[in-house]
C-alpha cells in the first residue's frame, strides 16, 4: 500500500510540475520584453533631451543634422554644454544591451530615412529599434517596437 501512496503522489507532483513549466517560461519572455520596452523608452528620451538642447541652441551640433546625435556613443560620451563652458552633459550612463538579441547592437534611423526602414542613412539618430526577428507574446514582431 505504501509503494502505490508513494506512486500517486510522485504522478500528481509531475502533473503539477509540468502544468507550471509554461507558466515560468512565460514569464521570463514577459520581463525581457519588459526590459526591452524600457531600454528603448530610455534612448529615445535621451535622443529627444538631445534634440530639445540642440533647438535650444545650448549645444553645438553639426549642420545637416537636423539636431539629432550622429550616433548612440554621442549619448554616453557627452557633448560640451553651452559654447565655452567646461560642462559635459551626459544622456546615457551606457548603451544598455538588447535583452532579446543579447548584444548592445541597435538598429538605428535616421530623420531622411523612411519610417520602416532596416537600413540607417549614418547622419544621424532619430530613432532606435531591436534588431532581433522575434516575435512578441502580443504577436508584434519586436523590430517593430
Amino acid at each position: 500500500m505504501t509503494l502505490l501512496e508513494l506512486i500517486i503522489a510522485c504522478s500528481i507532483l509531475l502533473i503539477l510540475c509540468s502544468a507550471a513549466l509554461p507558466i515560468a517560461r512565460y514569464s521570463i519572455v514577459r520581463q525581457k520584453e519588459s526590459e526591452l520596452r524600457r531600454d528603448l523608452r530610455e534612448m529615445r528620451d535621451a535622443i529627444d533631451r538631445y534634440k530639445d538642447l540642440a533647438d535650444r541652441n545650448q549645444i553645438r551640433v553639426e549642420v545637416g543634422s537636423e539636431g539629432y546625435p550622429p550616433d548612440l556613443e554621442t549619448l554616453v560620451k557627452g557633448v560640451q554644454l553651452g559654447a565655452s563652458s567646461d560642462r559635459k552633459i551626459r544622456f546615457l550612463r551606457r548603451i544598455p544591451v538588447d535583452p532579446m538579441s543579447g548584444r548592445a547592437e541597435w538598429g538605428l534611423r535616421a530623420v531622411q530615412d523612411d519610417p520602416d526602414s532596416t537600413s540607417w542613412g549614418g547622419k544621424n539618430v532619430f530613432d532606435v529599434y531591436s534588431k532581433s526577428m522575434g516575435t512578441a507574446l502580443d504577436g508584434t514582431r519586436y523590430a517593430e517596437w
